[in-house]
């Protein structure tokens, strides 16, 4: 590779570690062509992005950027996940783990936040941004529901009661 590749490649990585919201780093020692590209489908179908470079362009490239501490975890055949929304690439990258164990998850950064496997595997677990959207927007519409109900309750009642009486005088 030359100079001016190997530049444009640190650049690049640079770009990824400082803008995303979550980067997973794991070993994928034994994964097929396939297996890698169905990682990648499923990694782009969620929104975030799977970038294999050489551990030492990547370490330099993390040289001042935010996730800075996870230069330790570069060390052999190492893929990075990443995502702009803080869970998306974790959670891919552990449903990914699950189903094939050639995938091993060695940790990530989130920000400033170094993830071990287990951070990694706690930010997984958390909602997704549109899922924490969609549960606020429930919140938030809750009492509105209410309250048109009850202010739908009076008239409704009023209307059974004149029917109950309008039923009646007809018996009578």
């Amino acid at each position: 590779m030359e100079r001016a590749a190997k530049e444009a490649v640190v650049e690049e990585l640079g770009q990824i570690f400082s803008d995303s919201g979550v980067v997973v780093v794991a070993h994928y020692t034994g994964l097929s062509v396939a297996e890698m590209t169905d990682f990648r489908g499923r990694m782009r179908e969620a929104g975030g992005s799977v970038r294999v470079a050489k551990n030492r362009l990547a370490k330099i490239a993390l040289e001042g950027t935010p996730s800075a501490s996870i230069a330790d975890l570069l060390t052999g055949q190492t893929v990075l996940a990443y995502s702009e929304d803080p869970v998306t690439a974790a959670k891919v990258v552990e449903a990914y783990a699950k189903d094939n164990d050639k995938l091993v998850v060695l940790g990530g950064a989130m920000g400033e936040t170094a993830l071990d496997r287990n951070g990694v595997k706690s930010v997984a677990a958390m909602p997704s941004r549109e899922e924490l959207i969609a549960s606020i927007a429930g919140i938030l519409g809750a009492p509105a529901s209410n309250l048109a109900g009850a202010i739908g309750a009076p008239a409704a009642n009023i209307a059974s009661i004149l029917s109950t009486i309008e039923e009646r005088a007809e018996a009578a």
